[in-house]
């Protein structure tokens, strides 16, 4: 953003460009007067001149460099030559470190440089004559022990080749007062190149200059800290508002994985979902709220809440969409989400799905043929005024799909479809269980801690059941012909298929009581063409009525002198579940479930 255009308008930027331009003017050259005119009085004038100071102006050149780098409160060190001897160390270096006997040379007599790592950047610093600085070495106490210990050694005799410590003062004892000395902790060390000694016989020379930084580091440390303890939560929040525990329905295998991007504690919007809607059917749904933070997780929390109270209705997927659609603007109308939402028929073998602006669909077929879902694909959520439609993909027995969010395969450096691409080619080649196939598409995308964006994952797989897994999934379908004469052929065929299924006889009994009841209820109400379906899973046993009236029934108390009205009450007593929905060429679908006892099968 450009600030300078801006800029007359903050508070007291007048007076101040104001008062630069007056003192601009009086500090100027007075211009010459144009033609037939005068240059105003204020501006012609000659600025005032300074007042002259009441003494003498002080230099530095009586100052003492000892005392002055005895009172710094850094830790000072002075070595010169090659093997850097010591020149001088100031109060601050004595109170931390021990006293240092001069002319010694600093890998016996200063070994703490040596546990710091100092010496090889002070022999840089001879040889470049350049400034080299190290940030936040820690200087411990386990240290100090040691350098205590070291320096209560005899200092070796002074060299005899014209050394400057003979220039170098005898120094002060240390600070005895304890709050005055120096404390371990992180310090950087600065070496700069000088010359030591007189004039006629300087040497080179590293001076060390160590500054107290525990402050900062302790500070910053404990910035990290709480960043760290606030992306905790923040990813805390974003997976509790996510599935706990998938729902796994009787003849998918699902598994999900969701992983949070960056290193910041902005959270993400992304979510998936898997909904058993009963009669073997099973809506899956994944989304992505863009942008990030709290509101991000909190829309998707709502977005995800409704998606599963809509799914309770049991309606086509466009028409879930539908209802989203309008409660994402009503939630926030700044936020944009994608989202599909899918469901499963293992009677029909099929996917149907609806997409508002999300990622398409991967189908891999048994042979390990890849296609990608096709249109239609709407706008995302809260844009409003749009159809969503409903398109069908087949998913049979043998294959797979995966759903995803687009931090799996979009990059900054390469297009969106490129990345799509990629993943159809890990996918095709991906095996094992749909957890261990999430796994696998992460890697194989290049996804780690350190990604940029949230991931989302969503693997499901249509096993395909031989041998004695076969055994225990069934279908049994009847064509309702005729009038009230197909209730007797209905009760005879239930009966047939669920002593065929070698069920116990109270569970038999109960299916072919609930059998009667739901195809009298659509040859009273319905219309044809009808049909009874009857389904056993390794878990359930699914009785579902069809037929070409559109009017879904609903539960009602009957009075004692009514004659009808009980079919759904004795329905929802005797089975474990009940539904209805409307089917896609119109007509409607009554179900009702019974869950098998433990250990059959």
């Amino acid at each position: 953003m450009n600030f300078t255009r801006w800029s007359a308008r903050l508070p007291g930027t007048q007076r101040r460009a104001a008062a630069r331009a007056d003192r601009k003017d009086r500090t100027a050259a007075p211009a010459p007067p144009a033609a037939g005119g005068s240059v105003p009085a204020a501006r012609a004038e000659a600025p005032p001149a300074a007042p002259a100071p009441d003494g003498p102006v002080p230099t530095l050149d009586g100052l003492s460099v000892h005392d002055t780098l005895g009172k710094v409160p850094a830790l000072v060190a002075v070595v010169y030559g090659p093997e850097h001897r010591v020149a001088y160390v100031n109060d601050a270096y004595t109170a931390l470190f021990g006293p240092r006997a001069p002319g010694a040379a600093a890998r016996e007599a200063l070994p703490e440089l040596t546990e710091l790592g100092l010496l090889p950047l002070m022999d840089q610093v001879l040889r470049s004559r350049r400034p080299r600085t190290v940030k936040s070495r820690r200087v411990t106490a386990d240290i100090n022990a040691a350098l205590n210990i070291a320096a209560s050694r005899p200092a070796p005799p002074a060299p005899a080749d014209g050394t400057p410590v003979a220039d170098v003062p005898h120094q002060t004892p240390a600070p005895a007062d304890a709050e005055s000395r120096p404390r371990s902790g992180y310090y950087t060390f600065t070496c700069s190149p000088i010359e030591v000694g007189a004039t006629e016989a300087k040497q080179p020379g590293v001076l060390v200059f160590a500054a107290d930084v525990t402050d900062q580091v302790e500070a910053a440390e404990r910035l990290r800290a709480s960043e760290r303890r606030q992306r905790e939560a923040a990813v805390t929040l974003q997976r509790s508002l996510l599935p706990q525990e998938l729902e796994q329905p009787d003849d998918l295998r699902v598994a999900a994985t969701y992983q949070p991007g960056g290193k910041d504690t902005a959270v993400g919007g992304d979510w998936y979902d898997v909904i058993t809607l009963g009669a073997g059917r099973t809506a899956l749904v994944i989304g992505d709220v863009m942008g990030r933070g709290v509101r991000a997780a909190a829309v998707m929390g709502q977005l995800r809440t409704a998606v599963r109270a809509y799914a309770r209705l049991d309606l086509p997927p466009h028409e879930v969409l539908q209802l989203l659609d309008g409660l994402a603007g009503e939630i926030d109308a700044t936020q944009i989400a994608t989202c599909i939402y899918a469901v499963h028929d293992p009677n029909e073998g099929r996917l149907v799905y609806a997409s508002a602006g999300h990622l398409p669909i991967l189908v891999r077929e048994p042979d390990g043929t890849v296609r990608r879902a096709a249109e239609p694909t709407g706008p995302p959520l809260g844009t409003g005024g749009w159809m969503h439609t409903s398109g069908t993909m087949p998913l049979g027995p043998g294959s797979s799909a995966v759903l995803y969010t687009d931090g799996l395969v979009e990059r900054r450096t390469e297009d969106i479809d490129e990345g799509v691409a990629a993943l159809e080619r890990a996918f095709a080649g991906a095996t094992g269980s749909p957890q261990v196939m999430c796994d696998r598409l992460i890697r194989a995308l290049g996804v780690t801690a350190d990604h940029d964006d949230d991931v989302a994952v969503l693997v499901l797989q249509h096993p395909a059941r031989t041998g004695h897994d076969a055994e225990l999934f069934h279908n049994a379908a009847l064509e309702l012909l005729g009038g009230i004469e197909a209730a007797p052929r209905a009760r005879a065929f239930a009966s047939g298929v669920l002593v065929s299924w070698r069920f116990p006889t109270e569970l038999r009994d109960l299916g072919v009581l609930a059998a009667s009841e739901l195809v009298a209820n659509s040859l009273q109400h319905g219309t044809p063409p009808m049909r009874l379906r009857l389904r056993r899973t390794d878990r359930r046993l699914i009785i579902e009525v069809t037929d070409g009236d559109d009017h879904l029934p609903r539960r009602r108390r009957a009075e004692p002198a009514d004659e009808a009205g009980r079919g759904i009450s004795i329905i929802a007593t005797i089975a474990s579940s009940w539904g209805s929905r409307r089917t896609p060429g119109g007509g409607k679908a009554v179900w009702c479930e019974f869950a098998l006892p433990a250990g059959h099968g």
